[in-house]
Parts: C-alpha cells; sequence; structure tokens
C-alpha cells in the first residue's frame, strides 16, 4: 500500500513540475530554472545518496565519468532546457501530454540501438501513440500534418522525448545506483550550466512570491522526493507495474490545469487518450524492462 501511494505522489510531483514551470519561466528562463532546479536538488541527493546506498564517489567517477557526464549533458541539461523552453510556447497540458510518448520513444531507440525484442502489437502501438501527438500538434485536422508550422513549444517537447530516451537507454548500462548516478549528473550539470549563466541576466530583484515558491516546489518535489519515493517504490514493486503509473502524470496535469481555471480542448482529449492507449501497447514488451528509475523522472 505504502509502495503505490509513494508512486502516486511522484507522478503527482512531476505533473506539478510541468504548471509551475510555466509560471516561473516567465520570471527566471529556462538556464537559470534549471540551473537553480538542480543545484537546490544536488544539496539534498548527495547526502541522502550517502545515506541509502553509501557510494564511492572517487570510484564512481574514475570509472563512470564519461557516461555520467553524457547523462548529465541529456538528462538534466538538454531535457530541462527544452522542456522548459518548450513551455514558453506550449500548455502545461500539451507538453505532459507530448511527454507521455517518452516510454513508446524509448521502446522504438532500445530496439535500433540495443537490439531488444520489440513486436507488432508494440509498433502499432508506438503508430497509435504518434497520432495522437498529431492529433495535438494539428489541433484535431489531421490534414494540417503537412503544414509547414507547428506549434515551437510541441515540437520541442517532441526533441525533448528523444533526448529523455537517449539518456535513460545510456542509464541502463551504468552500474551505479541510481540516485547516486543522478546527483553525479546533476554535479557535471551545474558545473557545465555556470558558464553560460553570464551571458543570460537572472531577474533576482524582479522574482515575485509566485516565483519563489514555484522555484522552492520545483528544487524539491520533482527533483528529489518524485525521485526518491520512485526508486522506493520500483524495488518493491518492480519497474514493470510501476511504469503504468506514469500515466498518472498527464492525468493529474490536466486536473490541476482544469482547478487553475483553464479549459482542456476536445483535441488534448482524443490525443491524449490516443497518446496513453498507444504508449500501453508500445511498452508492453516481455522481458524487457523499459520503465527504470531513470526513465520516469521529468
Amino acid at each position: 500500500m505504502r509502495e503505490k501511494l509513494f508512486l502516486v505522489l511522484a507522478n503527482l510531483f512531476w505533473a506539478g513540475n510541468y504548471v509551475f514551470g510555466k509560471y516561473v519561466i516567465e520570471e527566471t528562463g529556462p538556464l537559470w530554472l534549471t540551473f537553480i532546479r538542480w543545484s537546490v536538488a544536488f544539496v539534498f541527493l548527495l547526502p541522502i545518496s550517502y545515506k541509502l546506498e553509501r557510494p564511492r564517489y572517487r570510484e564512481v567517477f574514475k570509472q563512470w565519468w564519461l557516461p555520467l557526464l553524457i547523462t548529465g549533458i541529456l538528462g538534466i541539461i538538454g531535457y530541462n532546457l527544452l522542456l522548459y523552453g518548450a513551455l514558453e510556447y506550449t500548455s502545461p497540458m500539451n507538453a505532459a501530454i507530448v511527454n507521455a510518448l517518452n516510454p513508446a520513444i524509448i521502446v522504438i531507440l532500445s530496439y535500433f540501438l540495443l537490439k531488444e525484442r520489440i513486436t507488432w502489437i508494440n509498433m502499432i502501438g508506438f503508430v497509435v501513440s504518434l497520432i495522437g501527438v498529431l492529433f495535438i500538434l494539428t489541433k484535431g485536422h489531421l490534414e494540417w500534418i503537412f503544414q509547414t508550422s507547428y506549434n515551437r513549444g510541441d515540437l520541442m517537447m517532441l526533441i525533448a522525448g528523444v533526448v529523455w530516451a537517449l539518456y535513460s537507454i545510456i542509464g541502463k548500462r551504468l552500474a551505479v545506483p541510481p540516485i547516486t548516478a543522478t546527483t553525479c549528473s546533476a554535479f557535471f550539470s551545474i558545473v557545465l550550466l555556470i558558464p553560460f549563466l553570464f551571458f543570460d541576466e537572472f531577474p533576482l530583484s524582479g522574482l515575485s512570491k509566485r516565483g519563489i515558491i514555484g522555484i522552492s516546489y520545483i528544487s524539491l518535489f520533482p527533483s528529489v522526493l518524485s525521485f526518491l519515493f520512485w526508486n522506493t517504490s520500483v524495488k518493491k514493486v518492480g519497474p514493470s507495474y510501476a511504469g503504468v503509473y506514469l500515466n498518472f502524470i498527464t492525468l493529474f496535469t490536466a486536473m490541476i490545469t482544469f482547478l487553475l481555471g483553464e479549459t482542456i480542448s476536445v483535441p488534448q482529449l482524443i490525443g491524449g487518450v490516443f497518446v496513453l492507449m498507444g504508449v500501453y501497447l508500445a511498452t508492453n514488451v516481455p522481458k524487457t524492462e523499459v520503465s527504470n528509475s531513470k526513465d520516469a523522472t521529468a
């Protein structure tokens, strides 16, 4: 029972990342939000990793510094900049629905890059989920597929999905405990981001109370608590069972969006149903672990 509650809370906090991120980037921008989020998270993840996994960081850095650096560039810098950049142009609901395509992308790329098993059902599921995304991109008019202009934010989320899939595939090959691996990737990302901050002014004097609350939430709940809840549960119930709960991100985003007084369009509803149905089919891969601790964070 506790593991189920943890899975629900983890996805609820990840859903909040889309909603709060939409507000916060108006004051900080994607670069500063990414840097602050993972700097604060690193402060908490470091002692937590020592407590739960007792890593020897000197040996970890010596053996795995290059893949951890790459995962930091992809999963923390690349994915977060694309996600928060996308929220400047699209709605949290659209971003969450397109992001729901990620597990299916991981299955497809794992087939091509890792030669993992895939079935016709998986392929059909990927096509169905892709149709759902296209339904959202074209606002319900699939005949517009070949138009020359799409919402920039939705396209950025599609690219973010590919980046996250590559990050997840590399993460599967790391013989490093998940919290320790994320802590190391966060460290590398923070160091790499610092030089770019000098070219992106941070409006500290103009940061509102809402912005401070949003940054605090994003830095602690989806970055630290969700990750801990997720990994604790995966150890008990397994990645396949836990992966089903990732669909709650879209559901919770829709609920939060509705409670905040924003409307949910018919194309979003229809496209969301197609995406979730397709992802269910696409990730139904026997003896293949599609969702692990690295596949989940958002």
